[in-house]
């Protein structure tokens, strides 16, 4: 039996009604993106006693989101009834993080075109620095009445280029494109 629906909760981001933060043209885009932090929290920590892989992805999301108000894209754009969908994620698990662990995020765009952004995630220990996870991901824009993939708007467009052209010059990561395999030993 399904759950009435006031009693359905939905996951929700940090930065849902929050709007767009103000964001002058001529400034300057850090490359990499920082826009997100977050604490690993007491209900992301599964048996093993380690952040459960899910929460990995929950916390890239948020990291998303943060971005999609970076470029314009919050509320009222969705509202409007375009928003930007996730077609496929790719996470890669380096080392594990545990309850109270401060976790730092960033954010590059690797690729765009006038409908998809290619984006690279990395999480980092907020302490040491070091490499807990990546997740790749590529995203398309959708005109959510026609159901169709659609292209961006011109202002969101120019904002996706300006970050895309300041993150130009990073080496791309090692682990972006990687195909998922066992690799035998002969």
């Amino acid at each position: 039996m399904a759950e009435p629906e006031s009693l359905v909760s939905r996951i929700a981001t940090p930065y849902e009604g929050s709007g767009r933060p103000a964001r002058d043209p001529s400034a300057p885009v850090d490359a990499p993106l920082r826009l997100h932090a977050a604490t690993v929290r007491p209900e992301w920590v599964d048996y093993n006693a380690h952040m459960s892989e899910s929460c990995f992805l929950l916390v890239f999301g948020d990291n998303a989101d943060a971005f999609f108000r970076y470029v314009g894209i919050d509320e009222a754009y969705r509202e409007s009834g375009q928003s930007l969908y996730t077609v496929q994620t790719s996470l890669h698990h380096r080392r594990e993080a545990a309850e109270g662990d401060p976790l730092d995020l960033t954010l590059r765009v690797l690729d765009h075109d006038d409908a998809r952004v290619h984006i690279y995630h990395e999480m980092l220990h907020g302490g040491t620095g070091e490499l807990l996870a990546a997740a790749e991901q590529l995203l398309v824009h959708v005109d959510v009445a026609a159901g169709r993939s659609t292209s961006m708007p011109a202002e969101v467009l120019a904002h996706v280029r300006a970050v895309r052209e300041a993150h130009a010059g990073l080496a791309v990561p090692d682990l972006v494109g990687r195909p998922l395999r066992i690799r035998h030993r002969r």
